[in-house]
């Protein structure tokens, strides 16, 4: 079993930046694949990000990819989503994901362990 509890959330202005954090109980092939979903109200939970161990290969979803990057420290087991830029349409609660493999997926069914998430709201 993998535990992730993400963190960093808040309430903040448009333009504003902040960075979220997801510590990982393990490192082990079920943390190879590490991603970023967010849920807004009303909508379904979406892809933000992915990351592979080693982090030469990540990708974010078109709506973010200028604004936001996804990292990891292996040492620490920590996985980072650093977000710049806010608009109030990223307001939504984040979730950190984990699952095994080294291909990249969008899709949720790819990441069998998953976080309670941190929520993140941005006023305009």
């Amino acid at each position: 079993q993998v535990q992730l509890v993400e963190s960093g959330g808040g309430v903040v202005q448009a333009g504003d930046s902040l960075r979220l954090s997801c510590a990982a109980s393990t490192d082990t092939f079920r943390t190879d694949r590490m991603g970023w979903f967010r849920q807004a109200p009303g909508k379904e939970r979406e892809f933000v990000a992915t990351i592979n161990r080693n982090g030469d290969n990540k990708y974010a979803t078109r709506s973010v990819k200028d604004r936001f990057t996804i990292s990891r420290d292996n040492a620490k087991n920590v996985v980072y989503l650093q977000m710049d830029s806010l608009k109030p349409e990223d307001t939504a609660v984040y979730y950190c994901a984990a699952g095994s493999g080294t291909l990249l997926y969008e899709i949720r069914a790819a990441y069998p362990y998953w976080g309670q998430g941190t929520q993140v709201t941005v006023s305009s």
